[in-house]
């Protein structure tokens, strides 16, 4: 792919081309038209009269061969000792006899870079997907400036955004509810994180998915107060004839599709864009949770929008 600041792309390349070849332009003449040099334009042109229009698209920069290279038996061979040994390139680097640099390369080429993404006693990776949609409902709370009237730092820059605000606008509190199975997202933005709070919201997500033909067994949530030391949230919980788990401490990990689902929110919708006003942001986010749930294809599911993986496993397709 061409880069950001590249004087020619596949359809200039062939404007080129078509310049000298069909109106009769000199070759410096059309280089000079679209700002490169004479011996570029003979280059685009030569590859034109060799191969047509395919010889104008962009071609891998990867050398044709490369005497340097590991052979391909020596990479089995760090494999197979990772896969073993289970340990960092600074292990592996003198049991093997390579440097630590080019076995991080190898690892990391192969996604085998990260120790804790793997289970050490059966080196099989980690990944928890339940079964079915509702089996367990990911909740957690994101506290999120609001933007003043007018526009924040981002519109008019960190001190002027700052001037005569010395408190702030305040905070938004965004719920979030994550169905484990499908990635299906509920949220609410609501004024606090307390424990009625995180109640009424716990209720409100469980009727979301009762109206899509799921019921929630298992809540999983960190162990903020509102969750753990609060009388609503379990009552709110025993009303719904659920379980409440809660993340090991120190282990954000546990709870990382609702965490993985924040970070997506902050980036397509918090700060996909410049918001003069904390209303302007707050109206845009209907729209967004709809095309998350959707539109939005997802790796994790295949490809699938988490509501075509949440109606395929409702109606036991399972795809």
């Amino acid at each position: 792919m061409a880069h950001r600041r590249a004087k020619l792309t596949p359809f200039g390349r062939l404007l080129l081309v078509q310049r000298v070849e069909e109106m009769g332009w000199a070759v410096a003449q059309a280089a000079e038209a679209v700002g490169v040099s004479r011996s570029t334009a003979g280059k685009w042109l030569r590859r034109y009269r060799q191969e047509g229009a395919a010889g104008l698209e962009d071609r891998s920069s990867r050398p044709r061969r490369c005497p340097h290279a590991l052979p391909g038996q020596e990479i089995q061979r760090i494999l197979q000792a990772r896969h073993h040994l289970r340990v960092g390139p600074h292990r592996l680097a003198p049991a093997l006899g390579r440097p630590r640099s080019t076995i991080y390369g190898v690892l990391r080429r192969h996604g085998l870079s990260r120790l804790r993404d793997w289970d050490r006693p059966s080196a099989v990776p980690v990944r928890y997907v339940r079964e079915r949609p509702g089996e367990l409902l990911h909740l957690d709370v994101k506290k999120l400036a609001r933007i003043p009237a007018g526009g924040g730092h981002r519109i008019l820059g960190r001190q002027i955004g700052r001037a005569g605000r010395p408190g702030g606008a305040g905070y938004d509190y965004i719920h979030v509810a994550v169905d484990d199975t499908s990635r299906v997202a509920y949220l609410d933005v609501l004024p606090n994180e307390q424990g009625d709070t995180a109640a009424r919201f716990l209720l409100a997500a469980a009727a979301f998915f009762a109206s899509q033909g799921v019921s929630i067994e298992r809540v999983l949530t960190d162990r903020a107060f509102a969750y753990t030391h609060s009388h609503a949230f379990p009552e709110a919980i025993q009303a719904l004839g659920a379980r409440h788990k809660v993340t090991r401490p120190y282990r954000p990990q546990t709870n990382g599709k609702a965490e993985r689902f924040i970070q997506t929110l902050l980036h397509e919708w918090a700060y996909a864009r410049l918001y003069v006003s904390n209303e302007e942001r707050l109206q845009a986010l209907p729209a967004w949770l709809a095309f998350y749930n959707r539109r939005r294809p997802h790796t994790a599911l295949g490809g699938l929008t988490p509501m075509e993986a949440l109606v395929n496993n409702v109606r036991g397709k399972h795809s």
